[in-house]
């Protein structure tokens, strides 16, 4: 279901890229915001784990260096039938973990100082199992073309910005933006991107706490971590990037109300509830 969910918000925002582009008038320059979108994210797939990494200055880590944990990946990532990936950790007081890598076999896992503090062993591999379940269902690539589109749709905007401040702008059949469809794209057209683009973000969250659950074995091992984990993020900050708070297991941000709209996570009461009434093997 949450893959047939995602699959349909991402044909909602082809459709709106589409529909904003028509609006606007000019298929050319629907065609340049794709092309310059798709560029840029290109860009930030490619490099996304070195860009990450570097921002929160994680250290990549040896089984040497930490055996428990290196440990723990390793056995769950053979589980999951997945290569092994890095392991990194990060020198924060918040407890979390997020999982990057372009594919499997530049997979990355990477967890606070905070979250090995508070966690007992199983719930630490049920967090290992669900960023695992990130890398295998390919959630970076889902992630960064959602964004394409997502970006796509603003450069219309701020190109529907420039058509009403120069008159309008004729496309190529001649016909000319209604400066009204202009003035909506403007303002509509990126807000509505950005609320379907989190919607998949959270759809993809659900796809990865019933694959982690599914690694690990034992569901009510991150229905445990997620209810300490929350907690704890509402009690230590973390001086983190909005851009990448889709990527933590839990948001290092907080914000209710209409920002729900906007979360990068589902409701953590829902995916509690989902993981305490999976049984055990059940995904």
């Amino acid at each position: 279901m949450n893959g047939l969910k995602t699959m349909l918000l991402m044909v909602t925002l082809t459709l709106m890229l589409v529909f904003f582009g028509g609006l606007i008038g000019g298929k050319s320059g629907m065609t340049i915001a794709l092309v310059m979108a798709f560029g840029m994210n290109f860009v930030t797939y490619w490099f996304s784990d070195k860009i990450v990494l570097k921002m929160y200055r994680a250290r990549q880590v040896t089984e040497a260096e930490a055996p428990d944990l290196y440990g723990t990946v390793r056995r769950l990532a053979q589980r999951a039938g997945l290569p092994m990936p890095k392991v990194y950790i990060m020198d924060e007081d918040q407890p979390n973990a997020f999982a990057t890598g372009r594919n499997p076999e530049h997979g990355v896992v990477a967890v606070t100082t905070g979250i090995m503090r508070i966690l007992s062993r199983e719930e630490l591999e049920g967090v290992i199992a669900h960023e695992l379940a990130h890398i295998k269902h390919r959630d970076i690539l889902v992630g960064t073309v959602a964004a394409a589109i997502a970006g796509a749709i603003s450069y219309l905007a701020q190109m529907a910005q420039w058509a009403m401040l120069f008159g309008g702008r004729r496309d190529d059949e001649g016909e000319g933006g209604s400066p009204v469809a202009a003035f909506v794209m403007m303002i509509v057209g990126p807000i509505a991107a950005m609320m379907v683009q989190m919607a998949i973000s959270r759809s993809r969250e659900y796809g990865a706490d019933a694959g982690g659950a599914s690694i690990s074995g034992n569901p009510r091992h991150l229905a445990g971590a997620l209810r300490k984990l929350q907690m704890a993020a509402q009690q230590i900050p973390m001086n983190a990037n909005p851009a990448t708070a889709h990527m933590f297991i839990v948001s290092p941000l907080s914000g209710g109300g209409i920002f729900k709209l906007f979360s990068t996570h589902p409701p953590m009461e829902e995916r509690i509830a989902r993981l305490e009434a999976m049984r055990p093997g059940q995904q």
